[in-house]
């Protein structure tokens, strides 16, 4: 089975069986038909992915890896926080009738901050210092501004990166406030791997170790039933994911520049059930 696989399976796992359950307590989710949408959590959870060993994407069932880097790069590359630039329907609930999601996530990549060596975004910072200072310690981005969270549709839940060359590898830590295990996770981690592999490349450096740290990893008590049958399943080796390796600006990636090789997987799993 992939490294994701096992990760996935013992996360849950422990979620199921040793999580706290909110029922009985309030909560903010809602299922469509208005009821709270309660859930079975554990509080700080860190999956250590190495990238150097093979691509971290789940087996148990498919992960749209394409479709995951165009929202990937509509936040990190477009810096954008309007949806008629995505091109999906993914964000749909949380955008207004000009299609903004207000002062999130792309936009905060895209504001631009005075440095001694210029005015530069986060991204572009990250870019900078991975070239010339590749052993500061201070390569970091963070999308969870406070004076901007009244004008945010959705609080950021993946906020923050921290990036860290070893020898000639670039680590990276994923800092995430929430997250919804069965929906998510797999789109979470093969997107911030994509990212890893795409500054590391054109910062002629090598993928190292991705750490993804979620503060409240859960599965909504409707989704349990589903989780169970998911991680049942059997799993296969983890897929041959590449980048065109022509490509040495980050801004020339697409989604297409993503190879995906030898990605076996079981069926998807359809009409989950999503809270809001």
């Amino acid at each position: 089975m992939s490294q994701a696989d096992e990760l996935f399976r013992t996360m849950c796992r422990t979620i199921i069986d040793e999580g706290f359950s909110s029922e009985g307590e309030i909560v903010r989710a809602k299922w469509e038909d208005g009821t709270p949408a309660h859930t079975r959590k554990r509080f700080g959870v860190v999956n250590r992915y190495d990238l150097a060993v093979e691509f971290p994407a789940l087996t148990l069932r498919p992960t749209p890896i394409k479709l995951a880097v165009n929202e990937l790069l509509w936040i990190w590359q477009k810096k954008s926080n309007n949806i008629r630039d995505l091109g999906s329907h993914i964000w749909d609930a949380w955008a207004d009738e000009s299609g903004s999601i207000g002062k999130a996530y792309g936009y905060q990549l895209g504001v631009k901050h005075r440095y001694p060596e210029g005015e530069m975004d986060q991204v572009d910072r990250v870019l900078y210092d991975l070239k010339k200072n590749p052993y500061s310690r201070r390569i970091l981005t963070n999308i969870y501004n406070f004076a901007d969270l009244s004008e945010m549709a959705l609080y950021p839940c993946a906020y923050s990166m921290t990036f860290n060359v070893t020898g000639r590898r670039l680590n990276a830590i994923l800092n995430q406030r929430s997250q919804d295990v069965l929906v998510a996770n797999s789109w979470n981690v093969t997107q911030y791997a994509v990212l890893l592999m795409m500054f590391a490349q054109v910062s002629d450096l090598l993928p190292g170790e991705l750490i993804h740290v979620i503060a409240d990893a859960h599965i909504y008590e409707r989704h349990l039933p589903l989780v169970e049958e998911l991680i049942a399943r059997p799993a296969f080796p983890a897929p041959t994911v590449t980048l065109d390796p022509d490509i040495r600006d980050f801004y020339e990636f697409t989604p297409d520049s993503v190879r995906i090789e030898n990605y076996q997987t079981n069926p998807q799993i359809l009409n989950i059930p999503v809270a809001v």
